[in-house]
Protein backbone atom coordinates (compact mmCIF):
# COMPACT_ATOMS: atom_id res chain seq x y z
CA UNK A 1 0.00 0.00 0.00
CA UNK A 2 0.70 3.60 -0.48
CA UNK A 3 0.29 6.65 0.76
CA UNK A 4 0.64 9.90 -1.93
CA UNK A 5 1.17 12.63 0.27
CA UNK A 6 1.26 16.66 -1.00
CA UNK A 7 2.74 19.44 0.65
CA UNK A 8 0.10 22.36 0.25
CA UNK A 9 3.29 24.53 1.58
CA UNK A 10 6.98 24.72 1.17
CA UNK A 11 7.26 25.00 4.84
CA UNK A 12 5.25 21.29 5.53
CA UNK A 13 6.35 18.61 7.12
CA UNK A 14 5.75 14.97 5.26
CA UNK A 15 4.73 12.57 8.43
CA UNK A 16 7.28 10.28 10.03
CA UNK A 17 7.32 7.75 12.31
CA UNK A 18 9.53 8.12 15.46
CA UNK A 19 10.61 5.08 15.64
CA UNK A 20 10.69 1.82 13.02
CA UNK A 21 8.19 0.25 14.92
CA UNK A 22 5.88 3.13 15.86
CA UNK A 23 2.16 2.76 14.52
CA UNK A 24 1.59 6.76 14.00
CA UNK A 25 3.26 9.11 11.61
CA UNK A 26 3.91 12.21 13.53
CA UNK A 27 1.74 15.09 12.03
CA UNK A 28 3.00 18.78 12.27
CA UNK A 29 1.71 21.75 12.52
CA UNK A 30 2.47 23.67 9.88
CA UNK A 31 2.06 27.74 10.48
CA UNK A 32 3.78 31.19 10.06
CA UNK A 33 4.04 31.79 13.51
CA UNK A 34 3.28 30.38 17.15
CA UNK A 35 -0.49 29.71 17.69
CA UNK A 36 -2.01 30.02 21.00
CA UNK A 37 -4.28 27.66 22.10
CA UNK A 38 -5.98 29.55 25.35
CA UNK A 39 -7.74 26.88 28.17
CA UNK A 40 -11.17 25.35 26.96
CA UNK A 41 -10.12 26.52 23.45
CA UNK A 42 -10.47 24.67 20.17
CA UNK A 43 -7.92 25.71 17.78
CA UNK A 44 -7.35 23.90 13.75
CA UNK A 45 -4.08 23.88 13.50
CA UNK A 46 -2.74 22.97 9.87
CA UNK A 47 -0.79 20.61 8.52
CA UNK A 48 -0.42 22.25 4.97
CA UNK A 49 -0.36 18.48 3.58
CA UNK A 50 -3.03 16.37 1.78
CA UNK A 51 -2.77 12.63 1.14
CA UNK A 52 -4.23 9.91 -1.27
CA UNK A 53 -4.06 6.30 0.11
CA UNK A 54 -3.62 4.31 -3.58
CA UNK A 55 -6.65 2.07 -1.73
CA UNK A 56 -10.71 3.25 -1.01
CA UNK A 57 -10.75 0.08 1.95
CA UNK A 58 -8.88 2.34 4.20
CA UNK A 59 -9.03 5.27 6.07
CA UNK A 60 -6.80 7.93 7.82
CA UNK A 61 -7.34 8.10 11.88
CA UNK A 62 -5.93 10.80 13.46
CA UNK A 63 -5.28 10.27 17.27
CA UNK A 64 -3.63 12.53 19.66
CA UNK A 65 -0.35 12.38 21.10
CA UNK A 66 0.13 11.01 24.22
CA UNK A 67 2.46 13.33 25.64
CA UNK A 68 0.77 16.59 24.76
CA UNK A 69 -2.37 15.22 26.54
CA UNK A 70 -0.73 13.55 29.57
CA UNK A 71 1.58 16.68 30.23
CA UNK A 72 -0.50 19.89 29.13
CA UNK A 73 -3.77 18.54 28.54
CA UNK A 74 -4.04 19.18 24.65
CA UNK A 75 -5.35 16.66 22.75
CA UNK A 76 -8.10 16.36 19.78
CA UNK A 77 -11.41 17.89 20.44
CA UNK A 78 -12.93 14.92 18.19
CA UNK A 79 -11.69 12.32 19.96
CA UNK A 80 -10.43 10.78 16.76
CA UNK A 81 -10.24 12.36 14.21
CA UNK A 82 -11.41 10.05 10.64
CA UNK A 83 -10.16 10.85 7.05
CA UNK A 84 -11.95 9.35 4.39
CA UNK A 85 -10.26 7.43 1.87
CA UNK A 86 -11.39 10.25 -1.07
CA UNK A 87 -10.76 13.42 0.89
CA UNK A 88 -7.76 15.76 -0.68
CA UNK A 89 -7.77 18.83 0.69
CA UNK A 90 -5.61 19.90 3.58
CA UNK A 91 -5.48 17.82 6.84
CA UNK A 92 -5.90 19.89 9.61
CA UNK A 93 -5.95 18.66 13.32
CA UNK A 94 -8.53 20.20 15.75
CA UNK A 95 -6.81 20.89 19.26
CA UNK A 96 -8.58 21.68 22.40
CA UNK A 97 -6.58 22.45 25.64
CA UNK A 98 -8.48 20.62 28.83
CA UNK A 99 -5.30 22.22 30.73
CA UNK A 100 -5.07 25.47 33.02
CA UNK A 101 -2.74 27.41 31.40
CA UNK A 102 -2.36 29.04 27.69
CA UNK A 103 -0.81 26.32 25.42
CA UNK A 104 1.27 27.60 22.55
CA UNK A 105 2.19 25.59 19.26
CA UNK A 106 5.19 26.56 17.25
CA UNK A 107 5.89 26.19 13.72
CA UNK A 108 6.63 22.29 13.47
CA UNK A 109 5.59 21.10 16.45
CA UNK A 110 4.27 17.25 16.45
CA UNK A 111 0.78 17.90 16.75
CA UNK A 112 -0.79 14.39 16.25
CA UNK A 113 -0.51 11.06 14.72
CA UNK A 114 -2.03 9.08 11.47
CA UNK A 115 -2.24 5.57 11.49
CA UNK A 116 -4.11 3.72 8.35
CA UNK A 117 -6.77 1.75 8.72
CA UNK A 118 -8.80 -0.95 6.95
CA UNK A 119 -12.31 -0.34 6.69
CA UNK A 120 -15.18 -2.83 6.50
CA UNK A 121 -18.49 -2.19 4.63
CA UNK A 122 -21.03 -4.51 5.58
CA UNK A 123 -24.08 -5.08 3.79
CA UNK A 124 -27.17 -3.69 5.84
CA UNK A 125 -29.80 -5.47 6.34
CA UNK A 126 -33.26 -4.41 8.43
CA UNK A 127 -34.47 -6.85 10.75
CA UNK A 128 -37.34 -6.86 13.46
CA UNK A 129 -35.28 -8.67 15.78
CA UNK A 130 -31.83 -9.30 17.15
CA UNK A 131 -30.13 -12.54 18.62
CA UNK A 132 -30.07 -12.30 22.12
CA UNK A 133 -26.80 -12.01 24.19
CA UNK A 134 -25.57 -12.26 27.74
CA UNK A 135 -25.51 -8.43 28.01
CA UNK A 136 -28.67 -7.80 26.45
CA UNK A 137 -29.67 -4.16 26.42
CA UNK A 138 -27.47 -3.10 29.20
CA UNK A 139 -25.94 0.45 28.05
CA UNK A 140 -22.78 2.17 30.11
CA UNK A 141 -21.94 0.60 32.97
CA UNK A 142 -23.84 -2.41 32.85
CA UNK A 143 -20.50 -4.36 33.33
CA UNK A 144 -19.66 -2.79 36.50
CA UNK A 145 -16.34 -1.35 38.01
CA UNK A 146 -14.75 -4.10 38.85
Amino acid sequence: MTLSIKRLRSEAKLPVCATPDSAGYDLYACLEAPLEIKPGEIRKVPTGIAMAPDRRDVAMYIFARSGLASKYGITLANSVGLVDSDYRGEILVPLINLGTVPFIVEPGTRIAQLVMMPVLKPQLIETETLDETIRGTGGFGASGLT
